[in-house]
């Protein structure tokens, strides 16, 4: 075994459990203590400045700039009593992670000194460099002025010495550059939406607020195992490696007992959650060895989409406490699980109703019904831009194998409510509307059964499935922002809401009644949206044959993927929905073709120097030890003997040189495919060529290296390898 291989193995073997801090009290006594919440703000800001902020919160009203001054002076008067020295406007930039700069509470005195000091103006707006960050042509270098500006719907919190203040990113020019601005927009426009859609039934609402679950999954992996693998240091996976004998085929880890070291990990972690607010409510151990889940409790949309990016930044701070690595990658191991992030979606009122929860009446029903037909229409009818959403390098890796969801979209609704439509579908309007007295609306073919929550069956391979009262979009990678997957689902289900209005109105003023109206235009959503309706396995080729002949769209090139957003519907569906402009819809495509070249190209680049400076150096040792041991059979024995004795070791070192000569050739290959592809001036055309003449050799270099970790001795490897790496010690 590698000297480095070895020390890496030994420590991680020798690892002990740290054990988790435990306060002595109720989650519920500290939970959010380092949060300023509603709690926080009652005690540090008078009745009328906490009166004005809470009600620009609820009703998502701009906050003046002298209200902003009040909010900032009790927000540093809570830090500074925490022993905060820094602030910092947390924000989300288009690279899937959060961006922080320091400031100290400190300005001159006038007399040489400082004082602590926090302005309305500083809470409210800074100015970090925004060509810096992907911005897709939006900010060149000469023009780097951008602005992130205070979220008052996403409270302040603390991390170490630091205040941090949840904002949006914006360009001077006033496009966003970040995953909030846009989410908050969708929300707001399938909030005006969705709640027109309800007052067609009379019920007086005022506000529909989105509601996001998620679910994280995640490997730990030893520390120094992780440093001893200069492609997980580099790419968050592994770019080679043979299976284990043993992985996850006996299904003995999901759900089992958690290890001990794991467990004061997710103690620890836990802990820090419930003190930033963050309502974690689920661990277990996940399907494949070192894979784990965590999940929380629901929250609103925008709020739940911050603390998932937080957590994430978390999880990596408090492995390395326990001497893990956190791996957030899709793929990081060939062969077994992946790792997803599903996403339970769903909208409720502010009279309390989940709009995708059946009701105790006929009336009720058909709001579940006019909810759930239009989600499917708007799914059908954007579900190339819905795969698009969730698609990047890694998640690619993932999608279709093991448990993920394929890259095909289609919706799994469950027997009894496929039945229900197919039922709404095919009845008459006079057999299925009756008006009493009252002039409520009755569905003919019976009341939908109150026991629909939890009567029907789950599909495991459907990427966007209802499962009771939400929807769980689970094609989503596990280290996406939500937010990008969330704004085009909301932005399409709320751009088909407003068409179901005017589809509603259009009929009214043809002389149907209201109630028919949205009975008819029910039964043609229904018809015409059923080809994304799928309730068999979504992992057989026939689904794949079936799907596209269903029209729906089975691209499986990400470069191409994106191409979903640029298409004209899409950009009709944004702009009338006031989340993108088309111009941010471009520089947002060039920023996807961007990353997807520099995560193929740095990948690459770390299997290449693997390949020529890790391995072939160590298989030629060994084939020279192998070609050692021919001449000296040959000095020992007999002609006959030494015939019979060196035909395996012959045998061996033909097979090393056969696979040494194809990963030599092509890693020159992938090094010219590389070099070409970097000469097209077009970033579309430079992805797809990436995608068609550089990623191919990632898999076809590797299966020669694995095979040749079979063949070479054990002791001189020089990588950790699968069955030291998935199974925590």
């Amino acid at each position: 075994m590698s000297i480095s291989r070895f020390n890496a193995v030994e420590k991680a073997s020798n690892r002990k459990a740290v054990l988790a801090f435990i306060p002595d009290r109720k989650v519920s006594d500290f939970f959010g203590e380092d949060v300023f919440n509603r709690k926080a703000m009652k005690k540090y800001l008078s009745k009328e400045t906490f009166r004005l902020l809470t009600d620009a919160v609820d009703r998502g009203t701009p906050i003046d700039r002298e209200i902003a001054n009040h909010v900032a002076a009790g927000m540093r008067m809570w830090a500074l009593e925490k022993g905060v020295t820094h602030y910092t406007h947390w924000f989300q930039p288009l690279t899937d992670g959060t961006a922080e700069k320091h400031d100290a509470f400190v300005e001159h005195d006038g007399s040489g000194g400082l004082i602590e000091e926090f302005s309305g103006k500083l809470l409210a707006q800074q100015e970090p460099d925004a060509s810096s960050f992907p911005n897709g042509g939006l900010r060149n270098t000469f023009e780097a002025r951008g602005y992130s500006a205070w979220d008052p719907s996403s409270p302040a919190f603390i991390v170490d010495d630091t205040l941090c203040i949840p904002t949006i990113f914006i360009a001077y020019t006033g496009e966003a550059l970040d995953y909030k601005t846009p989410l908050i927009r969708s929300n707001e426009a399938l909030n005006k939406a969705a709640k027109e859609v309800c007052n067609l039934f009379a019920m007086n609402v005022n506000k529909v607020t989105t509601y996001l679950g998620w679910e994280q999954e995640y490997f730990l992996v030893d520390e120094d195992l992780y440093a001893a693998r200069p492609d997980l240091s580099l790419t968050e996976r592994t770019l080679l490696g043979h299976e284990s004998a043993k992985n996850q085929q006996l299904d003995d880890h999901y759900f089992g007992s958690i290890p001990s070291r794991v467990q004061e990990f997710m103690k620890d972690l836990e802990i820090v959650c419930y003190k930033l607010g963050i309502p974690v409510k689920t661990r277990h151990n996940e399907v494949a060895p070192n894979q784990f889940e965590l999940a929380p409790i629901y929250e609103e949309c925008n709020l739940a989409n911050d603390h998932n990016q937080l957590l994430m930044s978390l999880m990596k701070r408090v492995a390395k406490k326990h001497n893990f690595r956190v791996l957030l990658h899709e793929k990081p191991f060939q062969g077994i699980n992946g790792s997803g992030k599903h996403c339970n979606w769903s909208m409720a009122t502010d009279t309390g109703i989940n709009l995708f929860s059946p009701g105790k009446d006929r009336e009720d029903n058909l709001l579940f019904i006019t909810f759930i037909v239009n989600t499917l229409m708007a799914v059908y009818q954007y579900n190339a831009l819905l795969k698009a959403s969730i698609a990047s390098a890694s998640n690619a890796y993932r999608l279709g194998a093991n448990e993920a969801p394929p890259a095909i979209i289609s919706s799994f609704l469950g027997t009894q409510i496929s039945d229900v439509l197919d039922r709404f579908e095919n009845s008459s309007i006079e057999d299925a509307i009756e008006m009493d007295s009252q002039k409520r609306l009755y569905l003919g073919f019976g009341q939908i059964p109150e026991i629909l929550l939890d009567n029907t069956d789950r599909n495991r391979t459907s990427p966007f499935a209802f499962t009771g009262n939400r929807f769980e979009f689970r094609a989503l990678g596990s280290s996406a922002n939500c937010g990008a997957a969330l704004l085009a689902l909301n932005s399409a289900v709320a751009y088909q809401l407003q068409q179901f209005g005017k589809d509603v109105s259009l009929l009214c003023e043809k002389g149907k009644s209201k109630q028919e109206a949205i009975y008819e235009i029910l039964k043609t959503y229904i018809k015409t949206s059923k080809p994304i309706r799928f309730d068999g396995n979504g992992y057989s080729e026939e689904w794949k044959q079936e799907a596209a002949r269903r029209g729906l769209d089975c691209e499986n090139s990400v470069p191409l993927q994106y191409d979903a957003y640029l298409h004209p519907d899409s950009i009709r569906m944004f702009e009338a929905t006031h989340v993108l402009k088309e111009k941010e819809l471009y520089a947002r495509n060039e920023v996807k073709w961007e990353i997807y070249i520099k995560k193929i190209q740095i990948e690459a680049r770390v299997l290449g120097d693997l390949s020529m400076n890790h391995i072939t150096p160590v298989v030629l040792r060994y084939q020279s030890i192998l070609l050692d041991n021919i001449t000296k059979l040959k000095d020992t024995f007999t002609i006959e003997d030494y015939e019979a004795l060196s035909a395996e070791p012959k045998r061996l070192v033909r097979k090393i040189g056969h696979h040494l000569c194809a990963v030599t050739r092509m890693v020159d290959e992938m090094i010219e495919s590389r070099k070409k592809a970097n000469r097209i001036p077009d970033l579309r055309e430079r992805a797809i060529a990436y995608h068609d003449t550089v990623a191919p050799y990632l898999d076809k270099i590797r299966e020669h290296i694995d095979d040749l970790e079979l063949i070479v001795d054990n002791q001189i490897w020089p990588l950790p390898k699968y069955r030291e790496l998935l199974f925590i010690r």
